[in-house]
């Protein structure tokens, strides 16, 4: 197995949902920044807000998300940022649309 791309890496997190939100993290605009090299697979997020209940269990479920697509024993690192706070405009057209904010 190959380790996957920036864009199939971004596809295996699409099937993480905010049950919060009943929305997936990457629609939510949760997924800052994801790199993959030829040994790792990191990947920064932050939640809607620092109080988010379900923090833990969305890094968890992101984890194994990615680890599912990666060759075996491939370190998947997923940290939780603050910076830049998240703000509504964050999100994709379509949970923009969902939750009725302007485009």
């Amino acid at each position: 197995m190959n380790m996957p791309d920036e864009s199939a890496v971004r596809d295996a997190l699409c099937t993480v949902d905010d049950p919060e939100a009943g929305m997936s993290i990457v629609a939510l605009g949760l997924v800052y920044n994801i790199a993959v090299t030829d040994d790792a697979i990191n990947v920064d997020m932050t939640m809607t807000t620092p109080a988010c209940p379900v923090a833990d269990s969305l890094v968890e479920q992101s984890k194994a998300a990615i680890a599912a697509i990666s060759p075996p024993g491939t370190p998947v690192n997923v940290t939780l940022v603050w910076e830049p706070i998240w703000n509504p405009s964050m999100m994709s057209g379509v949970a923009k649309e969902f939750f009725g904010w302007p485009g």
